[in-house]
């Protein structure tokens, strides 16, 4: 009773946290920058269409709900993830969980973007029109030092057997490199932020059934140009049981299929609702499949995950691939280390 309580208050805060928000006025929707850090880049998430937020575990779980850091199996957990993503840009993506035993979970984090190619240009003041605007434009090839990127630590604690929270502390970027003014002068379209995330987590103890908050990318505004910019800040509720307790008998242990549902409200998109499921067989095949609603380009994602032991190690090595419209469909792939 005592940690429904404690999870009661935590959300009427989480709440409460983006109501103050919106009364700042950030409650536009469509109106966010820095949202690369909303792509997935865990193939294990995106096979299940990111309904995530409850299942994710040790490293991974940095990237969506950080209450999950402290279930970290072994004393280290790695997370790598590659992302082939729309337009040419790719994501790479890791994290490392330390478990501290009784202490809790710490975790470390890193995101880079690379967005490819990309031309400058700028206007030509010598090709003007009869109504004196500028209409031409001078190629200034390839811009230099284009991206994105972050950089994050994370705490997560156990406060019962059931009831886990964390959260995670951010340094994010953006370089869209350079453009010269009307006098010459050289401008720098860069931007810094701190950001955070909190999450909690919560077992029922009925089968399997579990729930878990959070909410992410919290910081205050960016000034670019005379406007105020936000970052994607995101509210998740969501939930996950399991469905071979339903299925197969108590004593049959090579079979668990999960099913997982994730409730999503932000300040750029309305609400949203990710569904996934996952079905693994003798801990060693992992199948995954998910959709996405209310989205502009995506919608439905599958994936496969191998796991096998060498000595004290863990390896396991994930897929996943989402159908995209308009654009190229998406691959990432995922390799987890624990020992």
């Amino acid at each position: 009773m005592k940690s429904i309580k404690v999870i009661l208050a935590l959300f009427i805060v989480l709440l409460t946290a983006g109501q103050s928000y919106a009364q700042v006025g950030l409650n536009k929707l469509a109106q966010s920058t820095m949202n690369f850090l909303l792509v997935s880049t865990s193939a294990k998430s995106s096979a299940m269409g990111d309904a995530f937020f409850t299942l994710g575990t040790g490293a991974e779980s940095i990237f969506y709900n950080p209450a999950g850091l402290v279930e970290a199996k072994k004393t280290f957990d790695i997370t790598l993830n590659y992302t082939q993503w729309i337009a040419d840009i790719r994501y790479l993506s890791g994290g490392v969980a330390y478990n501290m035993g009784n202490l809790g979970s710490i975790g470390l984090s890193f995101l880079t973007v690379d967005y490819g190619t990309i031309n400058a240009t700028r206007l030509d003041p010598t090709l003007i029109s009869g109504s004196g605007n500028v209409v031409g434009f001078i190629d200034d090839g390839p811009l230099s030092n284009v991206g994105a990127y972050s950089v994050g630590l994370s705490y997560a604690k156990a406060i019962s057997t059931k009831f886990l929270i964390g959260g995670t502390a951010r340094i994010a970027g953006q370089n869209l490199g350079q453009n010269t003014m009307d006098d010459g002068s050289i401008r720098e379209n860069n931007a810094v932020k701190l950001a955070f995330d909190a999450g909690v987590k919560y077992y029922t103890g009925w089968k399997k059934f579990a729930f878990g908050m959070a909410i992410r990318n919290f910081s205050s505004n960016i000034r670019r140009e005379r406007e105020d910019e936000q970052l994607p800040l995101t509210f998740t509720m969501g939930g996950a049981i399991s469905l071979s307790d339903f299925i197969f008998d108590e004593d049959e242990k090579d079979h668990q299929w999960t099913l997982a549902l994730d409730f999503l409200h932000s300040n750029n998109y309305s609400e949203r609702v990710n569904i996934g499921t996952e079905y693994v067989y003798m801990e060693m095949l992992k199948i995954r499949a998910g959709y996405q609603t209310n989205r502009d380009i995506a919608s439905w994602s599958a994936g496969i995950g191998f796991i096998t032991s060498i000595s004290e190690y863990d390896i396991e090595v994930n897929y996943s691939f989402s159908k995209m419209d308009i654009f190229n469909d998406i691959n990432r792939l995922s390799l987890n280390f624990a020992f």
